[in-house]
């Protein structure tokens, strides 16, 4: 049997502690995505409550359930994702006190 070579260690380059600043911060995408569901539910639950069946008194049309979901969802779709983003932000200036500091210790090796 024939005997291999021992692996190469890796060479030690640098070595640096640094400090850095470590804060909790909201998901910007999770709030708007929220926002955005809550939105289409709360244009939802105005479609059940708003009866369309009646003449729109400026256009003359009458329109469908379906219409009437649509046009709420994109008012209603927009004032969520903005509601969010508002929540979203206090949150982080909520959480923004507390802040820390921590040393972290940077290792570099050269293979």
């Amino acid at each position: 049997m024939a005997e291999q070579p021992a692996p190469e260690r890796p060479v030690y380059v640098r070595d640096d502690i640094e400090t850095a600043t470590v804060r909790r911060a909201p998901k910007y995408g999770v709030f708007l995505a929220a926002g955005a569901f809550l939105g289409i539910l709360f244009a939802l639950i105005l479609t059940v409550a708003i009866d369309g069946s009646d003449i729109s008194p400026y256009t003359q049309v009458v329109y469908s359930e379906l219409q009437v979901f649509g046009f709420t969802a994109l008012i209603c779709v927009v004032a969520g994702v903005a509601l969010a983003a508002i929540v979203a932000l206090i949150f982080e200036r909520v959480l923004s006190g507390r802040t820390r500091r921590v040393t972290v210790d940077h290792e570099q090796y050269e293979v």
